[in-house]
């Protein structure tokens, strides 16, 4: 065991404790006793020479009186001018001189105590016990042999009872020092009791779940945009080469700037949303919540792409929208809005409709949204909440986006203990159905 280890410390500390209080108690308890058999031999002489004196005054003798039973357990005296003139026959002449009142005597096995009564300045009565077992020796010595022993079986039980608790402890610090960047399956076996070690190795799992979670969207992160970015950057370096390997015309230069442009504009959008997908897990989320309106939200968002629906000469009907406020997290509310309207515009065709509602029922939050668009195949809806994920190589061509807008819409929901249903039909259009 290390001199400096926490089992240690801990069993010093209990040891300076358990002996003091056992000290203590030793101490009290041998004090008690012998102030107990002290009071309780003055008592018994007190009595006896009241009882004593009474039959004297009636011209009883000592001699007489050591017929009785009252004088069985104890010897008396009668002194005068320093001299015995009567005494019981066993009586101890030592006691003579003593002072008047209650004495003991004390020896390492034996107690005598006396009690002296000055009847005249000249005349005074003495009684004595016979040799009493002194207890309280007995228990001193009792103690001497006992408090020991009875720390050491506490300080043995004591270093079972915490090797008990740090077992668990230990168990945690073997697991951490197992824990690297790459190895995050270790956990503890929770225990069935429902104690503080209980508490301890569930936060232990709990904060190896969030770290294992942590650096798997970390991981994510950095392969979504290794691989997203390969693309726009390889442009971005061809434009540039092209732009430098000559000198170009005004015109050429002006299109190798909008291109790159443009790059950096895809890549600037690109980063943000995976940002948004890895910042935000079901520890940090509630954290960020406040009170929200969605119906203002939603408004706002429509607002925003008042110019696009004129410009497609698309028509949008809101249906139902009821006034309706949520503790959420009002950027992760804005982009489920946001993606989802924004699909709907730019997979509808001119002169179609898109239809959205905002509605409570049975106490859950429903927002709608029906376009008249392209629609989707029936074998692409389960995998178009996928990262990356887009239909089909030529709408990649058609219309912009990386495929991130539906994996961030889910994963916002979750966040929010909510869900999503799609449906589509080709060329008829989408059906979508969030539920808070």
């Amino acid at each position: 065991m290390k001199i400096d280890s926490l089992k240690y410390r801990v069993l010093l500390w209990f040891f300076i404790i358990t002996f003091s209080i056992l000290s203590l108690f030793g101490f009290a308890f041998y004090q008690y006793m012998e102030k107990h058999i002290y009071n309780d031999i003055k008592t018994k002489l007190i009595k006896k020479s009241t009882y004593i004196i009474y039959e004297l005054e009636h011209n009883k003798t000592l001699s007489s009186l050591e017929k009785e039973v009252v004088l069985v357990d104890i010897e008396a005296s009668i002194v005068q001018n320093g001299k015995i003139i009567e005494q019981t026959q066993n009586f101890p002449k030592n006691i003579i001189n003593y002072s008047n009142g209650f004495t003991i005597k004390e020896s390492e096995e034996t107690l005598q105590g006396s009690y002296i009564i000055q009847l005249t300045p000249s005349k005074k009565i003495i009684i004595t016990t016979h040799d009493i077992n002194n207890v309280a020796e007995d228990v001193e010595d009792t103690l001497i042999i006992f408090v020991p022993l009875l720390l050491l079986i506490l300080v043995f039980l004591g270093s079972k009872l915490i090797d008990k608790v740090l077992i668990p402890i230990q168990n945690i610090t073997h697991r951490a020092k197992e824990i690297s960047i790459n190895h995050f399956s270790t956990t503890i076996p929770i225990p069935k009791q429902e104690d503080e070690l209980k508490e301890l190795i569930v936060a232990f799992n709990d904060m190896i779940s969030r770290l294992k979670d942590g650096i798997e969207r970390m991981d994510r992160f950095n392969s979504d945009v290794s691989h997203e970015l390969k693309t726009p950057l390889t442009i971005i370096k061809g434009e540039a080469e092209f732009s430098l390997k000559k000198l170009r015309t005004t015109k050429e230069y002006q299109q190798s700037i909008t291109t790159i442009l443009e790059q950096t504009n895809d890549m600037e959008k690109l980063v943000k949303d995976l940002l948004l997908l890895t910042k935000y897990s079901k520890d940090n989320i509630k954290h960020s919540f406040e009170k929200v309106s969605l119906d203002s939200t939603l408004l706002n968002i429509i607002a925003k792409y008042e110019y696009i629906i004129k410009q497609k000469d698309i028509k949008l009907d809101i249906q139902k929208l009821e006034h309706i406020t949520m503790e959420a997290n009002l950027t992760l509310i804005y982009s489920i809005f946001n993606n989802l309207i924004d699909n709907a515009i730019k997979y509808t065709t001119s002169n179609k409709n898109i239809y959205i509602s905002l509605y409570k029922q049975q106490n859950q939050i429903h927002f709608y949204i029906k376009d008249e668009g392209i629609g989707i195949a029936k074998e692409h809806i389960s995998k178009i909440t996928d990262r990356f994920y887009r239909v089909d190589s030529s709408r990649n061509k058609k219309i912009k986006g990386f495929g991130l807008g539906l994996s961030i819409v889910q994963q916002a929901l979750q966040l929010h203990n909510g869900y999503i249903e799609i449906s589509s039909k080709e060329n008829e259009g989408t059906e979508v159905l969030v539920v808070f």
